[in-house]
């Protein structure tokens, strides 16, 4: 499967180009290059939502997707006008910008850093017949084994999120065709924790295509 058009930036900094131009979570852009179709943002953390990032990658159509339960700061801080800021709550289906648009709940289980009473999401959207699930910060839960996608970027960094194992053993149970590995290397997580994920998947099913972006 074809991969190149998905670009991890750091982190869950993730653009995926086809008929339209996505983001997710746009932290640390170097470039101001205002292509963005679409903005998803997961949470509110400093590293997946960051206005001077959204500022270089926004037009003045672009959309930004967001949890109902960060409206009102998405709308003071996020530099998109308020006609163009769609807020969902987990769970729900949409179609914006000619992109379906699936909200999957994003929380940890034992942890305290992304609670399930936020609300807090990532997403499976469709587009050009692919579909991409991008799952923020969460752990391994009930909600997310329910996903069904083509392509999966999942986080694997431990601590505030799965860990590479646990990603690993999620991917093995779903099955898409393609997974990238995100949240590592950078705030949290090593570099090599990315080729550890890859041997463990393909340990419990080699059918999985696995691309390491770091």
């Amino acid at each position: 499967m074809n991969l190149s058009n998905i670009t991890i930036n750091t982190q869950s900094s993730i653009r995926i180009e086809g008929s339209k131009v996505l983001y997710f979570d746009p932290y640390q852009i170097q470039d101001a290059v205002h292509d963005a179709d679409l903005i998803f943002i997961t949470h509110e953390h400093y590293d997946h939502f960051e206005p001077e990032s959204i500022a270089k990658v926004k037009k003045e159509d672009t959309f930004l997707v967001a949890p109902e339960s960060m409206k009102k700061k998405a709308l003071s801080e996020s530099g998109i006008a308020a006609e163009n800021c769609l807020f969902y709550q987990p769970g729900e289906n949409h179609e914006a910008g000619g992109i379906a648009i699936g909200t999957i709940p994003a929380y940890n289980k034992m942890k305290p850093f992304h609670t399930k009473g936020k609300k807090w999401q990532g997403y499976v959207v469709e587009m050009d017949g692919v579909r991409y699930y991008v799952a923020g910060d969460t752990d391994v839960n009930e909600d997310i084994r329910k996903v069904s996608c083509d392509v999966a970027l999942v986080p694997i960094g431990g601590f505030y999120t799965m860990d590479g194992k646990q990603a690993a053993e999620y991917i093995a149970q779903i099955k898409p065709k393609a997974v990238i590995p995100t949240h590592y290397g950078s705030i949290v997580g090593k570099p090599e924790d990315g080729e550890d994920f890859q041997k463990t998947l393909e340990s419990l099913d080699g059918n999985i295509q696995v691309l390491l972006k770091l």
